[in-house]
């Protein structure tokens, strides 16, 4: 059996809200209330787990998307009132994307900091 990612959670402010939002934006199921936490389901084997916090560091999440979702996802950012959205890590405002190894990516935060990433086409990692 591959190893994979089941769930992580993602601190925040308001879980519910944030929660909401992701769902907003990326068309994530908002499965609801478990535990302390508000859980987004991403796919069939991930899942986001909100944890209101009062106090927390920005962390960075990227989501790889097919063209399609890039597009659909990209057009619900840009409607969203006061979103910037940048090329890169340190141009999340440039308000351009990038075209990274032949694909598509765009950077943006959530009202909590999180440095959110979409892209297209995997990374390319050089060999050792």
């Amino acid at each position: 059996m591959a190893i994979t990612l089941n769930h992580t959670i993602v601190p925040c402010f308001n879980n519910v809200e944030s929660a909401k939002l992701y769902c907003e934006w990326f068309g994530f199921e908002y499965v609801g209330e478990f535990s302390r936490f508000i859980v987004v389901r991403v796919n069939d084997t991930l899942c986001l787990d909100f944890d209101s916090r009062e106090k927390f560091e920005s962390n960075h999440y990227a989501f790889k998307v097919s063209e399609k979702e890039f597009d659909e996802i990209f057009e619900r950012l840009q409607a969203t009132e006061n979103i910037k959205y940048g090329s890169g890590p340190s141009e999340a405002d440039d308000m351009k994307i990038n075209h990274n190894y032949g694909g598509r990516g765009v950077y943006f935060r959530d009202q909590n900091e999180h440095l959110l990433e979409m892209l297209t086409v995997d990374y390319v990692i050089p060999a050792h």
